[in-house]
């Protein structure tokens, strides 16, 4: 006998549709008899007649061949989305792994575990989950990038502009970029097509660091740069037939770095000079970094003296608080790479820093545009001030989550998630059950399901968190055993095996042992009394001749 085909879903719908029609007509009294319903309305007798007796649609019914069963998916669930938002995303494994734990936890008997594909099921039946690649988020920058932190800075920010009547026209942003003077820019290039990986392009890969400071104001105007050189001495080339405006600054470094003296210098030459004229108000607000040059009292003494307020960003919050970072630097530094990889092309294998000097200012040109420097004050949530701008984009929460409070239960018939939502369910299961006569049964059976899934999702809670003090506690004796490792140096000019070097800490050991115990005793002092030196002869200058007895004074 060949097997019965499948009803596609088209006809199950229909059916569905003509169940819900009969169902109807038996409530209003319309069809008295259930047999008559299923036969007027082309449906199965049994399975109207389940329906009737309160059994859902089997499409709406959970599938039975699940391996966990809906509260432990539900527990698994809250921990995948706790562990994203405290910046530890676990991967595919570790999810099935805490899956096996469950199922081990609740004393299954199938030892197989989950299956290889239950991972990518269980977030198919989730729209809350997703798979993606990650991307590596430094642990201090993370934990600086606290939203208090950062409003409080806001907070701060906008104090500020009220309490000296600091106008949005005299808004700047000042900070230090490096770059290495040969690097071209990594671009999309074309090439053969029978060519495997990226495409190598030639540079002239001299990496002499060169830093630029540069300001910019909100109202969409740059500053004159300061340019810092690798070196001791000023070349006259740079500044002889330069094409450089003559408000442009140029100092040297040791390593081609900003110094405290070359911050001071651009606060006094650049800065002051070039602003005083365009201020609105009496103070001009000066947003920057923690560098070690703007955290000087020259620095401060200069800016109070000059009605300047520097106020400092948090710590590793550039990327969010500076509009440089945020919309003038990357672009800079693309523009200048691909000007050094077009004169790359033209043949010319090296670059110095008249070289610099040539293509840097056409790269700034590119990239300081009244746009660019607008739109990163906009994004910073400075000008126009909206720190929502800033706080929206903070995704991670290196602290734990703190658990919902029992005020936010609107009704009884939710799942208790901690122990004062279940304390008022139980109260209110028991309230009911004294007057059971006046309550349905269905309520009460309602609020004790509600009990037993809230008291399953503990365990399961449990469950994971027992696993994460185990992991915790294994790391932290791995630390133990790390910090009773010895620190001594060993005296050696040249590598060492393994071997050799047990070899020689056991040496080592066997002298300290060997050497015997020094007496709690102290040493006898020792009186040491000066001694004069005998006297030396004027004429041959011989220790111990006495100028009367030496024999040259004789043969004078």
């Amino acid at each position: 006998m060949p097997p019965k085909l499948h009803k596609n879903s088209r006809n199950l719908v229909e059916q569905e549709g003509r169940i819900l029609l009969a169902i109807s007509a038996l409530e209003k009294s319309q069809i008295q008899s259930i047999r008559k319903a299923a036969d007027d309305f082309r449906v199965p007798y049994t399975t109207l007649q389940n329906r009737l007796r309160g059994r859902s649609n089997r499409f709406e019914r959970r599938a039975n061949n699940h391996k966990l069963i809906e509260n432990e998916e539900e527990s698994h669930l809250h921990w995948i989305l706790s562990m994203d938002r405290r910046g530890a995303a676990p991967r595919p494994s570790h999810v099935q792994d805490m899956a096996n734990i469950l199922l081990a936890g609740r004393g299954s008997t199938n030892n197989q575990g989950i299956g290889k594909n239950w991972v990518s099921n269980f977030i198919k039946r989730h729209d809350e989950l997703k798979t993606s690649y990650s991307r590596r988020y430094n642990y201090q920058r993370a934990k600086c990038e606290d939203p208090k932190i950062i409003k409080q800075w806001f907070d701060l920010v906008q104090i500020t502009m009220m309490q000296h009547g600091i106008a949005y026209e005299d808004i700047y942003n000042f900070d230090e970029t490096g770059y290495a003077m040969g690097l071209i820019a990594t671009a999309k290039v074309v090439t053969r097509a029978d060519m495997y990986g990226r495409r190598q392009v030639i540079q002239p890969g001299n990496r002499e660091w060169v830093t630029s400071i540069e300001c910019v104001n909100s109202m969409g105007w740059v500053l004159p740069p300061c340019i810092v050189f690798k070196g001791s001495v000023h070349i006259e080339g740079w500044y002889q037939d330069s094409k450089l405006p003559h408000n442009w600054r140029i100092e040297v470094s040791p390593n081609g770095w900003t110094s405290d003296q070359i911050g001071l210098h651009w606060l006094q030459k650049v800065f002051i000079p070039e602003t005083t004229s365009c201020m609105t108000g009496k103070y001009r607000l000066l947003i920057l970094d923690g560098h070690g040059s703007h955290l000087t009292p020259e620095f401060d003494k200069i800016c109070s003296e000059n009605d300047i307020i520097p106020i400092c960003m948090p710590p590793h919050s550039s990327n969010y608080c500076q509009p440089l970072d945020v919309s003038c630097f990357s672009p800079l530094k693309t523009a200048y790479g691909c000007l050094v990889q077009n004169r790359m092309r033209q043949g010319f294998n090296h670059m110095d820093k008249l070289d610099f000097l040539e293509a840097y200012p056409e790269a700034r040109k590119q990239a300081f545009t009244s746009d660019n420097i607008k739109s990163g004050f906009r994004a910073t949530g400075l000008v126009p001030f909206n720190p929502e701008e800033v706080l929206g984009r903070f995704t991670i929460q290196l602290k734990t989550p703190t658990p919902p409070s029992s005020q936010s239960t609107n009704s009884v018939l939710k799942t208790p998630y901690n122990f004062w939502q279940l304390e008022k369910q139980a109260t209110t299961v028991k309230t009911m059950l004294r007057g059971h006569a006046q309550n349905p049964s269905s309520v009460l059976e309602m609020l004790l399901d509600k009990m037993i899934k809230g008291h399953e999702m503990a365990l399961n809670e449990a469950i994971l968190a027992r696993q994460e003090v185990h992991e915790l506690r294994a790391s932290h004796e791995k630390q133990l055993q790390k910090r009773k490792q010895s620190r001594r140096q060993i005296a050696t000019e040249e590598g060492l095996s393994i071997q050799e070097g047990q070899n020689l800490i056991q040496e080592r050991s066997q002298e300290e042992e060997a050497v015997p115990t020094t007496s709690t005793e102290p040493a006898p002092m020792i009186e040491y009394r000066s001694v004069r030196a005998p006297p030396r002869c004027s004429d041959c200058n011989i220790l111990g001749h006495k100028r009367t007895h030496c024999p040259n004074r004789n043969r004078n």
